[in-house]
């Protein structure tokens, strides 16, 4: 299967597909942190090139309803989220016939930028083996909702705060985004088993 990932450069995803003996290519307007397969430019000189399955992690930091109050004290972010909706439905109406993208939950303003679309189901990390909270909302087109892996809900939820939100309590720094961005590994091996199957194992058979 020829799968792209849109908006990653740190290979989590792709590396996820290849392990299973896919042809997968991430694409990102910065190099890949993970050596591999890696288109740096715009997504969309490679988004027509007969791709069987679309993973895509466009931008969130205007359509996300973490953000929605900074609309209101900065005129600028306006532009920037009409920009952010178009890039998603770009994407979204890309003639691959399967596809998903990925986003944290919208406010109400991006919502109606995107006609009205939700997420198709809304997926945390605690589902997939790991102890913290992300609510993240998948947007399918020929794709059936993620199977959860490993449900560590119960255990997260009694962590503190400050542990269960890593990410949210992270430091300013440097590479304080590209930490907040990346997908988390068994969010990424779920995809990839789930949506493409292990094309080694099934070859050795």
């Amino acid at each position: 299967m020829r799968v792209l990932i849109a908006c990653e450069y740190s290979g989590t995803v792709r590396d996820a597909f290849i392990a299973l003996g896919h042809d997968a290519l991430s694409c990102d307007i910065l190099p890949t942190d993970s050596p591999g397969p890696h288109y740096q430019g715009d997504v969309f000189d490679v988004l027509y090139d007969g791709w069987d399955l679309l993973i895509a992690h466009p931008p969130c930091t205007y359509l996300s309803n973490s953000g929605v109050c900074h609309l209101h004290t900065d005129a600028k972010r306006w532009f920037n989220l009409f920009d952010a909706a178009d890039f998603f439905e770009r994407l979204w109406k890309a003639p691959i016939k399967r596809k998903c993208l990925e986003n944290p939950v919208m406010h109400k303003y991006g919502r109606k930028l995107i006609g009205g679309m939700r997420p198709t189901q809304i997926i945390q990390p605690w589902m997939f083996g790991h102890r913290e909270t992300k609510a993240t909302g998948l947007y399918l087109d020929g794709l059936m909702p993620l199977l959860p892996t490993t449900d560590l809900q119960a255990e997260t939820m009694a962590l503190p705060d400050n542990v269960r939100q890593r990410l949210h309590y992270l430091p300013p720094s440097p590479d304080r985004q590209k930490l907040r961005s990346k997908t988390y590994q068994g969010i990424a091996e779920a995809i990839a088993l789930q949506w493409g199957g292990n094309v080694k194992s099934e070859a050795a058979a």
